[in-house]
C-alpha cells in the first residue's frame, strides 16, 4: 500500500477543506509572558503535603509464534522449542510523596516500592525469545517475567523504583536519584506490570507561560523486570554495546492555543547524537468534524567511539485524525531513511512514531502506513468505554547498503509486514473503584522471512486498580 507524496498531500488538502467549515478550535496566537504565580510559593509542607498512593496491576499476555517461529525452554537440561508463551504478573507499586518545605527553597522526596508477583510459573509456560517475537532481542530470556539462569520463575521479587530528592524554586524544579522522566527521546514506559525508572539528575521549568523546558542526565536504567540497574543500550543492537551516560534538553512551546511543539537534542555517550521535533494541530469542532495533524522528526547521527557504527539517520511519521462525535479515523504514513534501524534506547519509550505498534515498523529505509479507527462510547450513553482496531502495513525494507556490525540487518532485501489489532478499554467512572481500567487488546502480525519482528498473535489483558492510602 505504497502511498505517494502527493497522495498524502491530497489527503491533507482533501481533511483540511473538510473540517474549514467547522470551525470552533481557537487558532489565537498564545504569547510568551513570565509566569506570576509560584507553585513554591503555595507549599503547605513537608509533611502537609504528603501522599501515600498506589496502583496494582494485573498483567496477562498469551503469545503464539506462526509460520514455524519458536520460543525455547530448558526441559531435563535441553533446549526445547516451543509455539507458545503465557505471562501472568501481579505488579503493585506504593509510593510516598512528601510535600515541598516552605521558604525560598522548597525541598520534597519521592519513594516508590514496586513488587512482582509471578502468577504463572510454568517454565514451558515461560520459555524464552529465539529471535522471533516482536519487541525482543535475538537470544534474550524472558522479557516479562523474572526467570533465573535455568527458566523458573521468580516467584516474587522487590525493589525501589523510585527514590529522589526534589529542590524547587517557584516553578523550577530539580529531581536527583531514581526518578520517572519524559520525554520523546528518554521516557519511561509502562507496558508491563512494573514500569522502568531512571538514576540520574534532571531539570523541569515553567517560569514562562507557554513555554517550558526539561533537562536530564542518567547513567543508569532500573529495568521492567529486573531487580538491579543497568547501563543503558540501545532496543535494536546486535552487537551488546553499552554505554555510561545519556543527557537530554529540550522545551514544549504552544504558539497558537491549537499548536503544540517538541524541541530536544539529546547525547548518548559514544553511540550517537539524536534531535527531536514534533508538532500536534488541532482545527474544527469534534462534534462536526475536526483534524487533528501529527508531525514526529528524529534525526541520528554517530558520535564519539561509535559503538554503533556510522549511524545518519532520518526518520519522520505524518498522521491525520478526523473525528466527530463518538468516531475518529486516523491515517499515519512512517518513513525510515537510513541503512539501519531506526533505533533508540532499550528500556525507554523514547520513540513517539506514529506506526509503533507491537512492530516499530523502523527497518532500514522502511515505509509504512497505518489506518485506524476508534470508537467512544461516551457519547452512547457508556461514558469510560472505548473500542479501536486498526491495521498497519511496512514495506521496502532494504539492509543491502549497511556497512556496519552494530545492526543485524545486510540480509534484509524488499522485506515486508503487516499489523492488525483490535482493543477495547474501559475505565470505572465512580465509586471505591474509580480510575480503574481494564484494557484487552489482540494483535497480529506477519512477516517475510527475513524481517525480524516475526510472525505471532499475541492476547493481553490488563486490569489496573489505583488506590490511595493517604
Amino acid at each position: 500500500m505504497k502511498l505517494s507524496s502527493t497522495a498524502l498531500l491530497a489527503l491533507a488538502i482533501s481533511s483540511v477543506t473538510a473540517t474549514a467549515y467547522a470551525e470552533t478550535q481557537s487558532q489565537d496566537f498564545t504569547p510568551v509572558t513570565v509566569n506570576e504565580k509560584s507553585a513554591q510559593g503555595a507549599a503547605t509542607g513537608f509533611v502537609e503535603g504528603s501522599t501515600v498512593s498506589g496502583t496494582t496491576r494485573n498483567w496477562y499476555a498469551n503469545e503464539q509464534l506462526k509460520r514455524g517461529g519458536k520460543f525455547t525452554y530448558r526441559k531435563d537440561g535441553v533446549a526445547t522449542p516451543t509455539d507458545r508463551r503465557i505471562n501472568w504478573v501481579q505488579g503493585t507499586i506504593v509510593n510516598y510523596t512528601s510535600g515541598f518545605t516552605q521558604g525560598t527553597v522548597g525541598v520534597s522526596t519521592e519513594v516508590a516500592a514496586y513488587n512482582a508477583v509471578a502468577l504463572e510459573r510454568d517454565r514451558k509456560s515461560l520459555a524464552s525469545n529465539n529471535g522471533g517475537a516482536p519487541g525482543s532481542r535475538p537470544g534474550a530470556g524472558n522479557n516479562r517475567t523474572l526467570t533465573t539462569e535455568g527458566g523458573d520463575a521468580q516467584g516474587q521479587w522487590s525493589k525501589l523504583g523510585l527514590a529522589n530528592v526534589k529542590f524547587r524554586v517557584s516553578n523550577t524544579t530539580l529531581t536527583a536519584g531514581r526518578q520517572n522522566f519524559s520525554t520523546p527521546i528518554v521516557d519511561n514506559i509502562g507496558n508491563r506490570p512494573l514500569p522502568s525508572s531512571f538514576e540520574g539528575v534532571s531539570l523541569h521549568s515553567e517560569e514562562l507561560n507557554n513555554l517550558s523546558f526539561d533537562a536530564g542526565s542518567f547513567d543508569r536504567v532500573s529495568p521492567r523486570t529486573e531487580e538491579s540497574l543497568s547501563k543503558f543500550r540501545t532496543e535494536y543492537s546486535a552487537n551488546g554495546a553499552e554505554t555510561d551516560r545519556v543527557s537530554i534538553v529540550g522545551l514544549n512551546y504552544q504558539p497558537l492555543k491549537s499548536l503544540k511543539t517538541s524541541l530536544y537534542a539529546s547525547k548518548v555517550e559514544d553511540f550517537w547524537n539524536q534531535y527531536y521535533f514534533g508538532a500536534t494541530h488541532e482545527l474544527g469542532d469534534s462534534q462536526l468534524l475536526s483534524l487533528t495533524t501529527g508531525l514526529n522528526y528524529y534525526k541520528t547521527v554517530d558520535t564519539g567511539k561509535k559503538e554503533m557504527g556510522e549511524i545518519d539517520n532520518n526518520t519522520y511519521s505524518l498522521s491525520f485524525g478526523l473525528t466527530h462525535q463518538a468516531h475518529s479515523l486516523t491515517f499515519s504514513y512512517q518513513k525510515i531513511n537510513g541503512d539501519e534501524y531506526f533505533d533508540y534506547l532499550h528500556e525507554t519509550n523514547g520513540i513517539y512514531l506514529a506506526n509503533s505498534l507491537l512492530s516499530d515498523f523502523n527497518g532500514p529505509n522502511e515505509q509504512s502506513f497505518q489506518i485506524a479507527y476508534g470508537l467512544n462510547m461516551a457519547e452512547y450513553g457508556v461514558p469510560g468505554l472505548k473500542f479501536n482496531i486498526y491495521q498497519a502495513r511496512g514495506w521496502g525494507i532494504d539492509g543491502t547498503h549497511y556497512t556496519g556490525t552494530a545492526y543485524d540487518v545486510k540480509n534484509m532485501d524488499g522485506e515486508h509486514h503487516y499489523e492488525y489489532g483490535i482493543g477495547a478499554s474501559y475505565a470505572v467512572q465512580s465509586g471505591p473503584l474509580k480510575a480503574t481500567t481494564v484494557r484487552a487488546t489482540y494483535t497480529a502480525h506477519r512477516a517475510s522471512e527475513n524481517q525480524s519482528d516475526g510472525s505471532i498473535n499475541e492476547f493481553r489483558l490488563v486490569t489496573t486498580v489505583p488506590f490511595n492510602i493517604l
